[in-house]
């Protein structure tokens, strides 16, 4: 393919998904992720994200490719914090105030506190209100820079997880299948106790990074599934070293929790994907009058012979990370992952691993990349 433009190229391997975890600020990654992408020219037919990755997602969905860049840095703009720390105090005692101040008082654009919740746990503050945080202020921060007709257009399709409060279900809210809106992105990154559940429908929806962080089997359930390049950012890394202070125990803690099952689902996905291929194969085998038996063509439709390449992203660890860097808003932050996002996504597309031969029996082809190094191909099996 090498007369092929980037574009082309990963054009000619299908459908363009764009897969966003949730982790609060550290969501500024995939902001580098998609410039990297849209500078190649590659702009996704599919977003789907979680919390964070859900606000993210439907910025890229709501706005025209030449506004979604610009409409991405305007929200993490409008919610970093801690400028002040950050130009009168040493890095780590800057992070310690702005940590504090962040929990005390909120962010501007995202949330602010709810002062009977912290002064009664036993207050009865509703449904939809149980909460440390109220979130109106991200409320009219997304209706700023979400279009929702442009969602509901069908030209990018966005799939955002949220899970169900009563029934403990991971439920996927899908632009093809219904018309989205504010709630649905609410709903998705509405983490307790901290923000309240969103009602959607009568039923009450909490974070969908509670029960699924790492959307991407939407991907692979998909029906009917397509021939896909499925860049997926993982923003909270699910390789670290042992832990041997509380405090790195804190951190490593939530980067296991928020991987969600990362590695499982990759090995059950492969299996899968693989099995289908088999049966295809084999179905082949089988004389074409006997194929035709409605028995016979049951089993062979278990078969599949589509093929998804999955670029996982994984964000490496910044200086001074700790187990409070999902509400590290500050411009030092959110600029350093943004940059991060941008520069390990350009390595990882110069390297360009879908390149590499493929076993014909692989439906799901693994391609790892850790700060833009590949740490993982899967191509040849």
């Amino acid at each position: 393919m090498g007369h092929l433009s980037l574009h082309d190229e990963l054009r000619a391997h299908g459908q363009q998904v764009l897969v966003l975890q949730g982790g609060g600020a550290l969501g500024a990654y995939q902001v580098g992720v998609y410039q990297a992408l849209h500078e190649a020219g590659v702009e996704p037919d599919w977003v789907i994200g979680t919390s964070i990755g859900a606000i993210n997602a439907g910025i890229i969905a709501g706005s025209k490719p030449g506004d979604r860049l610009e409409r991405l840095t305007e929200f993490w703009k409008r919610v970093e914090h801690g400028h002040f720390f950050e130009s009168i105090l040493p890095t780590q005692i800057a992070s310690v105030w702005r940590n504090m101040t962040t929990t005390m008082g909120g962010l501007p654009a995202f949330f602010a506190p709810n002062p009977m919740a912290f002064l009664n746990q036993h207050a009865t503050l509703g449904a939809e209100a149980a909460g440390y945080y109220s979130v109106d202020p991200m409320r009219e921060t997304l209706r700023d820079l979400i279009d929702f007709d442009l969602v509901n257009s069908g030209t990018t399709r966005l799939t955002v997880g949220a899970s169900r409060v009563t029934s403990s279900e991971m439920v996927y809210f899908d632009s093809r299948d219904e018309p989205l809106d504010l709630r649905h992105i609410m709903a998705s990154g509405a983490l307790p106790p901290a923000f309240p559940a969103v009602r959607i429908d009568g039923e009450l929806y909490w974070d969908g990074g509670i029960l699924s962080n790492t959307p991407v089997e939407v991907v692979f359930d998909d029906n009917p599934r397509r021939d896909s390049m499925v860049y997926a950012v993982h923003i909270w890394n699910p390789h670290g070293a042992e832990p041997e202070t509380i405090w790195e125990v804190m951190n490593r803690q939530k980067d296991v929790q928020y991987s969600s099952r990362a590695a499982s689902h990759i090995k059950r996905q492969r299996q899968l994907h693989r099995l289908r291929h088999v049966i295809t194969e084999l179905s082949a085998m089988i004389p074409a009058d006997k194929r035709q038996a409605p028995d016979v063509a049951d089993l062979a439709a278990y078969g599949c012979p589509t093929r998804m390449h999955v670029i996982r992203l994984l964000a490496p660890a910044l200086d001074c990370e700790d187990h409070s860097k999902d509400i590290d808003f500050s411009p030092a932050g959110i600029r350093a992952r943004r940059d991060a996002g941008y520069a390990d996504t350009m390595r990882t597309l110069e390297t360009a691993p879908w390149r590499d031969p493929v076993d014909p029996l692989e439906g799901f082809v693994l391609h790892e990349a850790l700060g833009g190094e590949m740490v993982v191909t899967s191509a040849a099996g």
